[in-house]
């Protein structure tokens, strides 16, 4: 979790504070002040003349009994009230609960394909150096920064098995080992999507393998199970006292090779018919705060958005999802923005093979505050898209730290979004022209 930072009152202004409870009172004419205890003898007169010629006392005092700190906890806590002496008095008494702020600030994490394959490039590569160590291939940056999230995703583009055999047929099959489960914590990953074209590459026995290697790291995944029900069901996380909804499925091949679960038999959610996947989001939006869509879809190695994508995001949206972000081009897909929700078609590859590709870790960024008599809805408060750029480069996934390399990348993604723009700290946002702004 992310660490929260207070808010400190200077010296400054609690002189200033400590002034105005003074005026306060000398304009209060013959109205008392009661804390519950016997009131000072200090006349007011006298406090308030001292602080407004700046004569406080070294120790802050501003009565013969009464410290500069209590001042100030009786000036925050006064209030008006009825007693039998005077019409309306003036008594400190705590501010009640029901009047106090509930206020919400955290942040949700989204990196796309991963690949831990033992007979793959990545893993090879850090065999190849003698090292067990996942910064050795992702810049220890993004790493921190993933730890960080309050909640972390990533699309988990393999199987963990040590048993089974490649798909016959099928040109690229992954396959990991078990133990290489660990670099998923060692990341800071909540949760892993499993609805992609690679999670059943080694059929049935590996795939089982797979899904009891999370269920025994303790880290949830969507978007596949053992029959449909759990394909389909959303995974519900919490937040800052938020619950969160993560539904996923894929529509990635041409020629199908991964399997679709269906009423006794494992698989993966798929949406090539998107009729099972909205009745997940429908589900999703019913018993959660906020939704968010991981469809794996798209063209490999192109930027054009399909037919698919751009319909497929506004009727999960219309279904109840609040976020879309998918994955499986390999690459970086533009941005959009429909009715201010936000839209990611593709994160690209975050540490999958040795292509030169740009990448980013996406971060929803979540501020807000209401009474605690009220309900508190995400949808009230403020929701940020911040993008953290970088490049896999050389089986090495590097931070970009130079304002041009930043710079690049977001002209890159500007070019090919649907109208957004992307200031210089990443924050994404719709763009506006001409006399709109």
């Amino acid at each position: 979790m992310r660490e929260r930072q207070s808010i400190r009152i200077r010296g400054g202004a609690a002189a200033a504070g400590a002034a105005g409870l003074a005026l306060l009172l000398t304009s209060c004419g013959s109205r008392s002040v009661s804390s519950g205890t016997s009131a000072s003898s200090a006349p007011v007169s006298e406090s308030s003349a001292a602080i407004s010629s700046g004569e406080v006392p070294e120790n802050g005092a501003v009565s013969s009994s009464g410290s500069l700190s209590e001042s100030m906890a009786a000036a925050s806590s006064v209030q008006v009230t009825e007693d039998a002496e005077t019409p309306r008095a003036l008594s400190a008494v705590p501010i009640p609960e029901e009047e106090r702020l509930r206020t919400w600030d955290f942040s949700l994490g989204f990196a796309g394909d991963i690949n831990f394959a033992d007979d793959y490039i990545p893993v090879q590569y850090l065999n190849s150096i003698g090292s067990d160590n996942i910064a050795d291939g992702i810049d220890q940056r993004f790493i921190d920064l993933m730890r960080g999230m309050d909640i972390m995703w990533i699309n988990n583009e393999f199987a963990y098995s040590d048993r089974g055999e490649p798909l016959y047929g099928k040109a690229f099959t992954f396959c990991s080992s078990v133990s290489h489960v660990k670099w998923m914590h060692d990341l800071g990953v909540d949760i892993v999507g499993l609805a992609n074209n690679h999670v059943f590459d080694y059929g049935e026995d590996a795939f089982y393998d797979t899904l009891s290697t999370l269920e025994q790291a303790g880290i949830p995944y969507v978007g596949a199970g053992r029959d449909i029900r759990e394909a389909m069901s959303p995974v519900y996380l919490e937040a800052d006292g938020f619950k969160i909804a993560y539904v996923a499925a894929s529509c990635a091949e041409y020629t199908v090779y991964t399997q679709e679960a269906a009423d006794n038999q494992p698989g993966i959610l798929a949406c090539y018919d998107d009729t099972l996947f909205l009745e997940a989001i429908r589900e999703a939006a019913a018993n959660a705060d906020y939704v968010i869509a991981l469809p794996h879809w798209g063209t490999e190695h192109s930027t054009w958005l399909t037919d698919q994508q751009l319909n497929g995001a506004e009727a999960y949206l219309d279904a109840g999802a609040d976020a879309v972000i998918g994955a499986h081009p390999h690459i970086l897909q533009g941005l959009q923005f429909i009715d201010g929700q936000p839209v990611l078609y593709s994160l690209g590859n975050f540490w999958f093979d040795n292509y030169d590709i740009d990448t980013m870790v996406a971060e929803l960024h979540f501020s807000g505050r209401c009474r605690p008599d009220e309900t508190p809805s995400l949808r009230d408060g403020e929701v940020e898209v911040i993008l953290h750029p970088g490049t896999q480069s050389g089986v090495y996934t590097a931070w970009a730290d130079t304002e041009e390399w930043r710079e690049s990348i977001f002209d890159l993604l500007e070019y090919i979004s649907l109208d957004v723009t992307i200031d210089e700290d990443g924050t994404a946002h719709p763009a506006v022209y001409g006399d709109e702004g």
